[in-house]
């Protein structure tokens, strides 16, 4: 039989839209304090909306902090028309399809990270015509899942605010908190952790995360100091690509090592999970190409048995991360709320798997008028 011949519905419409989401203020990670970044203000986001003959409609975004969002948009354009026509549940077909229709840019970086837009978005069609929440279609494993907030310790802060943002969001059902570390002065980064976690007591999960601002030398030394605050795990210590200082940090350390937030392939994360170098690892769906690579990466870590904690996007990763076996976190950022028209429930530290079919989301009026750029394919 041709491919397609056994079709049971076809894509008919693909909606492209550029949406950038200024931030209430300018956001300051290590990577800012160490002169390498420009402070964060805006983010842009690539959405693909998809519909069908059936009437079926999905909807999926990724996108880019600081620069390469106008890139992420052009090569969406390019490759969309690759899916009018085909058969949306066709999910691993399409992927390697849209991959090849930009081959010779790579299998990783800007093109798998246009392609997630449509990934993810051919997977909300299916889990809504499904009439499943996407968790449920993935086969959960729990109905919630524990989340900590990041938006609340930037070292754009002072600690005074800090502490006023871990209790707020303590008090809005969140059950851990992280902050930022990673800066210059180590010893402001020591006494900002002593100050929260005086705080917070000894009883609230604590992460810290040095955005991949140290070398393995400083990596060594703050690992050790940091031994003595109970973290849930050091995030980022080292370079992304640094698979191999992470795996001795992590074999030396008590306290769990986490990465792999800024890897943008399946290749990656399978060097990074291989090499033993994390004890949590970090996928992030709309970064490694969408939920069809996030799915291989689940597995090999499911199989090394390692803890899963996905980067940022908390309306997507807490369906993956509630079809994940072993132990996981979800990570709170409400900075995106404004852009949906749903919200997703705290409760007693956990974040709640919505029953709505597909990822739970509508666009709200307020991204329309955040949209600088779009484009309509049709059959």
């Amino acid at each position: 039989m041709a491919p397609g011949e056994a079709a049971l519905d076809r894509v008919s419409q693909v909606r492209l839209s550029l949406v950038r989401l200024p931030l209430a203020s300018p956001i300051s990670d290590a990577k800012v304090l160490t002169g390498r970044q420009k402070p964060l203000t805006e983010i842009a986001f690539l959405f693909a909306r998809i519909t069908t003959e059936g009437g079926h409609e999905g909807i999926g975004f990724g996108y880019s902090k600081r620069a390469g969002g106008p890139a992420l948009y052009a090569h969406a354009v390019e490759i969309a028309p690759e899916l009018i026509g085909e058969d949306p549940s066709d999910t691993g077909r399409l992927w390697q399809k849209l991959v090849w229709a930009g081959a010779s840019m790579g299998r990783s970086g800007l093109t798998t990270q246009s392609i997630a837009a449509f990934d993810i978005a051919l997977w909300d069609l299916k889990a809504r015509r499904a009439g499943l929440p996407l968790a449920k279609l993935l086969g959960a494993h729990r109905d919630s899942v524990s989340c900590y907030n990041t938006s609340g310790g930037y070292l754009s802060m002072p600690i005074e605010q800090i502490r006023e943002n871990a209790d707020r969001s303590l008090a809005r059902g969140i059950g851990g908190i992280k902050i930022k570390v990673g800066g210059p002065d180590t010893g402001a980064d020591l006494r900002r952790l002593t100050a929260l976690r005086e705080h917070l007591g000894d009883r609230v999960p604590l992460m810290a995360d040095a955005n991949q601002q140290w070398d393995r030398p400083t990596a060594a030394r703050m690992g050790r100091a940091l031994e003595e605050f109970g973290l849930t795990w050091l995030e980022e210590p080292l370079d992304a690509h640094d698979a191999e200082g992470h795996a001795a940090l992590a074999a030396t350390l008590d306290t769990p090592v986490a990465t792999g937030e800024m890897l943008t392939s399946t290749a990656e994360h399978t060097d990074l999970i291989m090499k033993n170098a994390a004890d949590f690892i970090q996928p992030d769906a709309p970064r490694v190409g969408g939920i069809t690579p996030f799915l291989q990466i689940m597995a090999l870590a499911d199989h090394k048995c390692l803890s899963m904690a996905p980067h940022f996007a908390m309306e997507i990763h807490l369906h993956l991360a509630a079809a994940y076996p072993r132990t996981t976190w979800v990570e709170h950022f409400e900075w995106l709320e404004p852009m949906f028209n749903e919200r997703l429930e705290l409760r007693e530290g956990r974040m709640i798997v919505p029953s709505r079919p597909g990822l739970g989301l509508s666009l709200s009026e307020q991204a329309a008028e955040w949209t600088s750029e779009e484009a309509a394919l049709t059959s």
